[in-house]
């Protein structure tokens, strides 16, 4: 997932220490996570590109918080799904990918 990871930074032009604490954690993080959510003991082979995705949103979330996320090259408006400016409403595009893990899930009695 790490290597996948990599690949998702290097397309879009941001590069990464392998070793930067952020990203292990985030890694870590989402590996935990969907280990948790399959009831499995090792990640399977189909979910590193998606485990990748959600690392690398993870990730980007963090540092934009953080303030160590230069976005000046991101073009972010196909995020943006709808605007309303009366009470300023903002609804974000989201691709729910959460139904992939389904497959892989293990029931635990």
């Amino acid at each position: 997932m790490e290597e996948k990871l990599n690949e998702l930074l290097t397309a879009l032009g941001l590069t990464e220490k392998v070793d930067d604490p952020l990203k292990v954690y985030v890694l870590s993080s989402v590996t935990e996570r969907l280990l948790n959510e399959t009831n499995l003991t090792e990640l399977p082979d189909g979910l590193a590109c998606l485990g990748a995705e959600l690392a690398l949103g993870e990730l980007l979330r963090l540092k934009k918080s953080m303030g160590l996320l230069d976005i000046e090259g991101l073009d972010l408006d196909a995020a943006v799904k709808s605007i309303q400016e009366g009470d300023t409403n903002i609804t974000f595009a989201s691709a729910d990918r959460s139904r992939e893990i389904l497959r892989y899930r293990r029931l635990v009695w």
